[in-house]
């Protein structure tokens, strides 16, 4: 259950303790450095490090630490994957969501081994990150398993397509996707009861991947499987030819209706999509003709009476897992919408956490300080859905003894809090009440951005609670 992602009990370092206590770091000073950094910049997601460190002594810390030569991203993530791992472990099966977005720091031009982002080379330079994140098929998120970032090269950047094609596959961008898949493959051996589905969006349809998830596990092990959207009209060894017109061929088997947010415009709606499903055989690419033919698992997911000027929706998914009924179909296709979890974080990085204006003077630094960000953004998308999912748990599983204690008085208007602390739901919609959530009927639950506003005055309302001697009130 999400109860176990990051229990405070009364501590005010309780949460990040348990995700950082492990982190392969050269002194354990470092590590407690770390714990306290990440408690800081939680408290705090939209501040500059300066101002989430709170004084001088702290902040010039921090930027020794993010400075350090023998602390690697990867070090810096270690602890809280196993922590993701074992909380993974507790659930029969467990989505593997990859994806990747942009980092703009062309604010800070001076910054040290930054690279192009788009087109416009001379302008536009940052990083790429690319995150794999764990959720359950409700879409509980349950931790990071990986991430990457990295720079692309001025150098190479904007080469032809022929180009990209004879460059090896190890040095190709989109062995992104393949060193997702690989990690999860690792990282299966320590949750042997768990199925492990790694999923990825049209950019993630490489024909390499799928090799990968049906060759034999090396060592034998946990097979982890894949669940990608089709990005490419591949040959199929089927009358029709290609995987478009087999598609099209299949009966329908059912039919699905999903809400559509509103988009560019466009109101929301409630779509139906007509199902439909069928083993295939895809043909070699042309440039890897020694490879073999890969025998898939096809679902469609087509809406064929969209609204006027509405782009209809298509989804076709490939996965190497069985789909031999409508009701496997619409599951995959479940599991597949719960990809947009991975955009959510992205967007607590970026807009929540700030983490476009953090200001270090090489990208080296600014990949550290990343890894600590995201785990941040982790954690404020996970006490949004602890307050849907787990409702009824207590808000001592996420919030220190000063915390909740402080938003209760401060809430109720009571000078000594309750005995026992408030669910929490109760502290989700408080913290977002903090950050302007109205909590009417009609508005449903807070979403992470009033969260992570609300988190931010949590913080000075619980610094004044310890200033004014209640923190051993109760």
């Amino acid at each position: 259950m999400l109860k176990h992602i990051a229990s405070a009990k009364s501590s005010d370092t309780g949460w990040a303790g348990h995700e950082f206590a492990l982190a392969p770091l050269p002194d354990q000073r470092l590590v407690s450095r770390l714990i306290t950094m990440a408690t800081d910049f939680a408290l705090q997601p939209t501040a500059s490090i300066p101002q989430a460190c709170g004084d001088w002594a702290k902040t010039k810390a921090a930027y020794r630490f993010f400075d350090h030569d023998g602390i690697t991203p990867e070090n810096l993530l270690a602890s809280h994957v196993q922590a993701t791992v074992q909380r993974a472990a507790a659930h029969p099966l467990v989505l593997c969501v990859q994806d990747t977005t942009s980092l703009n720091y062309s604010t800070h031009p001076q910054t040290k081994g930054l690279g192009p982002i788009s087109n416009n080379r001379d302008k536009t330079i940052g990083l790429f990150l690319h995150s794999t994140l764990a959720l359950t098929p409700t879409g509980e998120p349950l931790g990071l398993l990986q991430a990457q970032s990295w720079a692309r090269s001025t150098a190479t950047f904007g080469r032809s397509s022929h180009a990209r094609n004879r460059t090896p596959r190890d040095q190709k961008e989109s062995q992104k996707w393949m060193a997702s898949f690989i990690a999860c493959q690792t990282l299966a051996a320590q949750c042997p009861d768990t199925t492990l589905v790694n999923v990825g969006d049209r950019e993630g349809d490489l024909y390499d991947l799928f090799v990968a998830a049906q060759s034999p596990a090396e060592p034998a092990g946990p097979r982890v499987h894949l669940l990608v959207r089709a990005q490419h009209d591949r040959q199929v060894a089927h009358p029709q030819k290609s995987l478009w017109d087999f598609l099209t061929a299949q009966r329908v088997a059912g039919r699905l209706k999903i809400k559509v947010p509103r988009k560019d415009g466009q109101p929301g709606r409630l779509a139906t999509l007509a199902i439909r499903y069928a083993p295939v055989t895809l043909c070699a690419p042309s440039l890897k003709s020694d490879q073999p033919s890969l025998t898939l698992w096809a679902v469609e997911a087509r809406e064929s009476r969209p609204p006027k000027g509405a782009t209809p929706i298509c989804w076709r998914l490939l996965t190497t897992l069985p789909v031999a009924s409508c009701a496997a179909a619409v599951e995959k296709i479940r599991w597949y919408a719960q990809r947009w979890q991975i955009e959510v974080l992205h967007k607590v990085l970026k807009s929540g956490c700030q983490v476009e204006q953090r200001q270090l003077e090489t990208a080296a630094r600014l990949q550290r300080v990343v890894r600590v960000d995201l785990i941040v953004a982790w954690r404020v998308l996970a006490l949004c859905k602890a307050g849907r999912e787990t409702p009824n748990g207590l808000a001592s599983d996420w919030l220190s003894a000063a915390e909740w204690r402080a938003l209760t008085c401060y809430m109720q208007e009571r000078i000594k809090p309750p005995r026992r602390p408030p669910t929490v739901r109760q502290a989700v919609r408080w913290i977002a009440q903090l950050g302007g959530f109205l909590g009417r009927r009609r508005d449903g639950e807070p979403g992470p951005i009033v969260v992570w506003r609300g988190l931010q005055q949590l913080r000075a309302i619980t610094a004044a609670w310890k200033r004014f001697g209640h923190e051993s009130c109760g």
